[in-house]
């Protein structure tokens, strides 16, 4: 995955971006200032980054404008509520790469950091999840195994047998042993938390499961599962 540092105060929209670059395939690194930002940047791995203009703190046109002298390359993209014309000419003056308001649909963000990406020559990482059903254990890579419960097993063979596929609600709790009519939906939702919880508190990564609204899950990344 690309790593993306997301510079957000608004606690809310931090969360709900933050999520929505997770769900589109990318490493999301969340901060609320300019003094988190100072304490988290990392030239060599944020390749991207998405900034607010009005933060608590100071500028995000200042930041772009130091970034730009100091000679870093990483794509940027203005995300700001403040959105004239006036805006968003002064933020690509500055050294912006996209100006975007924060009314856009969030595809169009995603569009704009994919073109972002491959201008820049950026490679997601292929990164292949490894699901040992005998030993009940994922394998993330680059990371220490992580043990499962003996749902966690069923519900990642169920979705990473079908890696890049959409999987159901349905398909999901029939891989748990439930009645598709009188399974609760909020225990799946219970389960899949706490999956992403243990995986990420035992290997330090995100989960790569994508929830799509109203229709199931999705595992985006490569994976194999062994007996």
């Amino acid at each position: 995955m690309i790593d993306v540092i997301l510079l957000e105060d608004e606690p809310v929209l931090r969360s709900e971006l933050g999520e929505f670059l997770e769900q589109v395939g990318y490493a999301p690194q969340c901060v609320a200032s300019l003094a988190e930002w100072e304490r988290h940047f990392d030239a060599r791995r944020h390749r991207l980054a998405v900034i607010d203009i009005g933060l608590p703190d100071g500028s995000g046109l200042a930041l772009i404008q130091r970034l730009r002298q100091g000679g870093q390359q990483v794509g940027i993209v203005v995300f700001s509520a403040h959105n004239t014309s006036a805006d968003r000419v002064g933020g690509l003056v500055t050294g912006a790469d996209h100006y975007l308001g924060k009314g856009c649909d969030l595809d169009e963000l995603e569009a704009v950091l994919a073109a972002l990406a491959r201008r820049l020559g950026l490679q997601r990482r292929e990164a292949r999840w490894r699901l040992e059903l005998g030993a009940g254990r994922l394998l993330p890579p680059g990371a220490p195994p992580v043990p499962l419960s003996p749902q966690d097993v069923r519900v990642l063979r169920c979705l990473m047998r079908a890696a890049g596929e959409s999987v159901s609600r349905s398909q999901v709790v029939q891989a748990l042993g439930g009645d598709v009519l009188d399974y609760d939906q909020r225990r799946l939702d219970t389960q899949m938390r706490r999956l992403r919880r243990n995986v990420h508190a035992a290997s330090g990564q995100e989960l790569p499961v994508r929830t799509l609204p109203g229709n199931g899950y999705c595992f985006y990344e490569a994976a194999a599962v062994a007996e």
